[in-house]
Formats: C-alpha cells, sequence, structure tokens
C-alpha cells in the first residue's frame, strides 16, 4: 500500500455510515474520495468548494482512501467562530 497525494477543491460531500466511526464520501477534483479516520473533524473543517491537500491510498475496488488531510483556507469551524454573534469572553487567571 503506497500513499498518494492529491490537491484539489471538495464537492459532493455526502455521509454515507453513521456509527462509532462515520464513512464520508467526496469529490476532490475528479477523483471520487472516502474517510473515515478523521471524518467528524472533517465534516468541520470542509466545506464544498474549499481546497484540500490529502494523503490516502487506493484499496481495492479502486476507491481512493484519504488517511490525512490538510484544508489550504480557513477551516469552517474557524470562520463560524469568528462569526459568532456571541461575544468572546476574557480568560481568568
Amino acid at each position: 500500500m503506497t500513499m498518494e497525494r492529491k490537491y484539489g477543491t471538495v464537492s459532493k460531500i455526502r455521509l454515507l455510515k453513521l456509527g462509532e466511526k462515520p464513512l464520508i464520501r467526496f469529490t476532490l477534483g475528479t477523483e471520487n474520495c472516502l474517510i473515515a479516520s478523521h471524518s467528524l473533524n472533517f465534516i468541520a473543517d470542509v466545506d464544498d468548494g474549499m481546497k484540500i491537500f490529502v494523503k490516502g491510498y487506493y484499496n481495492n475496488r479502486k476507491q481512493f482512501v484519504v488517511k490525512d488531510y490538510t484544508v489550504l483556507e480557513k477551516p469552517n469551524i474557524v470562520v463560524a467562530f469568528e462569526n459568532s454573534p456571541f461575544p468572546r469572553q476574557k480568560l481568568v487567571k
């Protein structure tokens, strides 16, 4: 199993299996990809149209399985936090 690297724009994010380790399917450029490890973080970080860099391998069904990813823009969770209508609280020392 050789790790390959890919870069592209994410589209068509779909939840295939819900459970302890959700399975997410998405398209990276023209490549169909699956992610199970870090899938909850992936959902929080990535949205359609975002550019990401992934590392993974092809399984026996010729599907690209993502083992690690890097978001090349601000992750969704950071944008949501910055745009939150709730005031920021000061840290108490």
